[in-house]
């Protein structure tokens, strides 16, 4: 793997991004996306596109991925816009990386209901476990991010980790859930509470309880 921690200058970023170019299964991703949106409109696609850019960065390097410049720039010139209106577009997005990272990109919420529910706890944990804010670890195993509100305030606090949302963290929990990924496993996302279903209360729900029973017997879980 790829060093994640080491920030290429440009002449290395160009040597090794300039040709990049979607894969066949990705170029044919690509095109049905762009079919979505009517004749004209094509540069709107731009979000979704660079989305499949960074993911595919992210397979050929074995992290999350990022977006080199040349990578933004090829998917500026499928949409036959300008390079700067797609960097607008990956600068303004958290969900874009403009940086590398590393194989799993930890981004803790500090926004107040999470800061009350004990995110320090959470960035204690990471810090414990030699993850430092705004880096990566020596590995390439783990970048550190703080971030604004997720939307899990209910659940609060929480983590993103790639694609997947870990919630009703506190220290151990989180612990457990970076040994398990530098372990190679794969921690069941969601809430972390045994028996708590997304966010019901803890101990179960209040009202409504016969729809709620209904819903657990026919799905198992919320889906």
């Amino acid at each position: 793997m790829a060093d994640a921690a080491h920030i290429p200058d440009e002449a290395e970023t160009r040597a090794r991004w300039g040709a990049f170019a979607f894969t066949d299964e990705n170029l044919a991703k690509a095109k049905t996306i762009i079919a979505r949106y009517p004749e004209g409109r094509q540069r709107s696609a731009v979000m979704p596109l660079l989305d499949l850019a960074q993911r595919q960065v992210g397979a050929e390097t074995q992290t999350q991925g990022w977006l080199p410049v040349p990578v933004i720039e090829y998917v500026a010139a499928m949409l036959d816009m300008p390079y700067i209106r797609a960097y607008e577009v990956a600068s303004f997005y958290t969900m874009y990386n403009l940086a590398p990272v590393g194989r799993y990109h930890v981004q803790v919420c500090g926004t107040t209901p999470c800061l009350l529910r004990g995110s320090d706890d959470v960035m204690a944990a990471c810090a414990n476990k030699g993850l430092v804010k705004g880096k990566t670890t020596p590995d390439g195993l783990f970048t550190l991010t703080e971030v604004e509100c997720m939307g899990n305030c209910a659940n609060a606090p929480m983590v993103q980790i790639n694609d997947d949302n870990f919630e009703d963290l506190d220290y151990d929990r989180t612990i457990g859930i970076l040994e398990a990924l530098a372990a190679g496993e794969s921690p069941k996302p969601g809430t972390q509470i045994p028996g708590r279903h997304a966010s019901e209360p803890e101990g179960g729900p209040t009202t409504l309880k016969q729809m709620v029973d209904a819903n657990h017997d026919y799905r198992g879980e919320w889906g």
